[in-house]
């Protein structure tokens, strides 16, 4: 058993819990292990149709759930969970029933959870190096963590391991994944509302003659796929615009100009090209959608998100009127004009409205010139203004 000296009130705090499917040649080792840690344990039965239901009867001391039918891990998860509230435990750590996890590495996530002196959420990492570990587990794992650190910018070396450590009041309230991918989605949706997720050493054992994996390639890579690619658009059109407004309100002008525009480590070029980008977003027809598309096309081409947010607001109230009637002109020479225009209060929606294809291809042109220009021009000045420092 581990020695390691655990704070009773965060021991009284926590439990276990182990969901389990088709797991009857270990789980008896599993539940017997824990037992020796903590007898805080809620075991989820996820629809088992082997001697689990049989096994499960020796221990009637601990919390049981038995589902009728197999609904899947992130289920069992969430019913754990929710089992875990209802008797009032603030953290659950989480254990898979194959046997590839050691109950005396319980004490290593308590300890650290007493050390963050905080809500974080632990996952278990473990060596995919070692030996009895399937190359397709090791390639998974790697898949996962490049995605993680895309969607929340956390750098983990495991984000695959059950074995976890939940605060249970901080993780989402609600969640709309029951299969494996569950375990991915809740860790990036409890990153996004700023709580902490961080790896701890586990020990590992992969047996192949007792270990029962119940992953499907093809059905479950696909569900987790599915589900990054949705976390990777609601990452670049809201996460990203979120974390950024929060930051940059934070701040005053004086502070941006200082900060994001001249003390910025970014290249000349790259400070030139954001705000062109900016300003192309801001001249464009994309009415409503400036500030999402500069900041996540500034994300995607990592340029400077400050600086595209700031020129996509060229097209601000007082600018609208000659941005429209600007393009509406440049468009009439390639589309032509059933009219004259005349910059005055004649320049309505309506006017737009009945020349849409020549306002469109005149605020692109107008936009992409202006672009060009605002680049050139910045990249000039900013490197006088580098030189003149010097």
């Amino acid at each position: 058993m581990n020695e390691t000296i655990i704070n009773n009130k965060i021991m009284a705090e926590t439990c276990v819990i182990i969901p389990t499917y088709n797991n009857q040649k270990t789980l008896q080792r599993v539940i017997d292990g824990v037992l020796n840690q903590t007898d805080n344990i809620i075991i989820v039965n996820d629809g088992s149709t082997d001697e689990t239901f049989d096994n499960l009867k020796k221990y009637p001391q601990l919390t049981q759930i038995h589902f009728a039918e197999n609904k899947g891990k992130g289920v069992a998860l969430r019913e754990g969970f929710k089992k875990a509230k209802q008797l009032n435990f603030k953290f659950a750590i989480t254990i898979d029933s194959d046997g590839q996890h050691f109950p005396d590495d319980i004490p290593l996530f308590l300890q650290a959870l007493e050390e963050e002196n905080r809500d974080v959420l632990l996952i278990g990492s473990r060596n995919m190096n070692q030996d009895g570990v399937p190359k397709k587990s090791s390639f998974g794992n790697k898949f996962s963590n490049f995605w993680f650190w895309f969607e929340t910018g956390i750098k983990l070396d495991d984000t695959q391991s059950g074995y976890r450590l939940y605060p249970l009041n901080s993780i989402p309230k609600k969640f709309f994944t029951r299969k494996f991918e569950f375990e991915i989605e809740v860790i990036v949706r409890t990153a996004w509302k700023g709580v902490p997720v961080k790896n701890i050493p586990i020990n590992i054992l992969y047996d192949p003659n007792e270990r029962v994996s119940h992953f499907r390639p093809f059905q479950d890579f696909s569900r987790i796929s599915v589900l990054n690619t949705l976390l990777v658009i609601i990452t670049l059109f809201y996460i990203k615009p979120r974390d950024f407004f929060r930051k940059l309100l934070k701040k005053k002008f004086k502070d941006f100009v200082r900060e994001d525009i001249l003390a910025s480590s970014d290249s000349n070029m790259k400070k030139a090209s954001s705000i062109a980008l900016g300003v192309f977003i801001g001249i464009a027809p994309f009415w409503g959608f400036q500030t999402i598309l500069s900041i996540s096309l500034a994300v995607l081409f990592k340029l400077n998100k400050a600086l595209a947010f700031v020129f996509s607001n060229i097209s601000f109230p007082p600018m609208i009127p000659i941005i429209i009637f600007s393009s509406l002109k440049i468009g009439s020479f390639f589309v032509g004009s059933t009219k004259p225009l005349r910059f005055d209060n004649s320049i309505t929606l309506d006017v737009v409205k009945s020349n849409l294809s020549q306002y469109l291809v005149g605020s692109f042109v107008l936009a992409t010139v202006a672009a060009i220009v605002f680049g050139v021009g910045s990249y000039l000045l900013l490197s006088l203004t580098k030189k003149s420092k010097k």
